[in-house]
């Protein structure tokens, strides 16, 4: 049978103090006795946020795709305000900042889909492409998410799943700095992101640069990024350190590419 705790009142020896410092000693002892494991949740807060926060980009993501339904033939036909930055490689842009424009052939259709949503409802700021997105329909940007996603990309042409270029031991450390590091939801390569996160391997370097400080910039009209997650990861980096990481991740290896529209080149870079 079960002891039973001595209640406040009780007149035995073992509770002598008012009933107040009575409960409140025995509530600090249950505190001291899970200290372990109220450790372990403030260690693993971090990891779990961003879990949390994958998860739900997933859930997301999948709600899109099931909601509307991108067609890439349909897609292809809607590309007439895309190929003028984006069919010519190495175009850059010139403001509010210069920087290559991403390439975007063969990046994940959910996160072309994500951005486009993002630049149409404010959380990215950009003069050009808020008002290209200001125009489209869901219908339209999951058409040419489908188009764009496909273009380019050669069966059994993706890089290897780990990294073919290892990182210097200082950019390993920077990619390990949060709990949750970089690979977990751009992929060990960089190349195999969870559904909403883009694929970053092979991508411009300036772009990368660019897109990483525009999740730290606030209170500024023309250019940043509102986006939790990456706002999050960014945060303990300096400028430098972003420009390391961006040269090592566009280095490897990617899917990612400019194919040019006929009126310009034939040739994908």
């Amino acid at each position: 049978m079960a002891k039973k705790r001595d209640v406040p009142g009780s007149t035995s020896g073992r509770w002598k103090k008012p009933a107040a410092e009575r409960d409140a000693a025995y509530n600090l002892k249950l505190i001291e006795d899970s200290s372990f494991h109220w450790d372990c949740a403030r260690k693993m807060k971090p990891l779990l946020t961003l879990a949390f926060a994958c998860v739900m980009a997933f859930a997301a993501a999948t709600a899109s795709s099931q909601t509307v339904v991108g067609n890439v033939k349909n897609g292809e036909a809607k590309i007439a305000l895309c190929i003028g930055c984006h069919g010519i490689t190495g175009y850059q842009a010139s403001f509010p900042e210069i920087y290559k424009v991403p390439r975007i052939a063969g990046q994940s259709a959910t996160y072309i889909e994500a951005a486009l949503q993002e630049y149409q409802e404010g959380a990215r700021k950009h003069p050009t492409m808020g008002a290209v997105a200001s125009n489209l329909t869901k219908q339209d940007m999951a058409d040419l998410a489908a188009y764009y996603s496909q273009l380019g990309v050669v069966a059994g042409d993706a890089p290897p799943a780990v990294p073919a270029r290892q990182p210097s031991e200082r950019v390993s450390t920077l990619i390990k700095r949060n709990a949750a590091d970089c690979t977990t939801c751009h992929g060990a390569n960089f190349n195999t992101p969870i559904p909403g996160a883009p694929k970053l391997a092979g991508q411009y370097p300036d772009y990368l640069y660019a897109a990483l400080k525009a999740y730290k910039t606030v209170n500024n009209p023309h250019v940043g990024r509102n986006n939790a997650v990456m706002g999050a990861q960014v945060q303990p980096y300096t400028h430098p350190e972003l420009k390391e990481l961006a040269s090592y991740i566009a280095s490897l290896p990617g899917e990612v590419k400019t194919v040019g529209e006929s009126r310009f080149h034939r040739s994908p870079d």
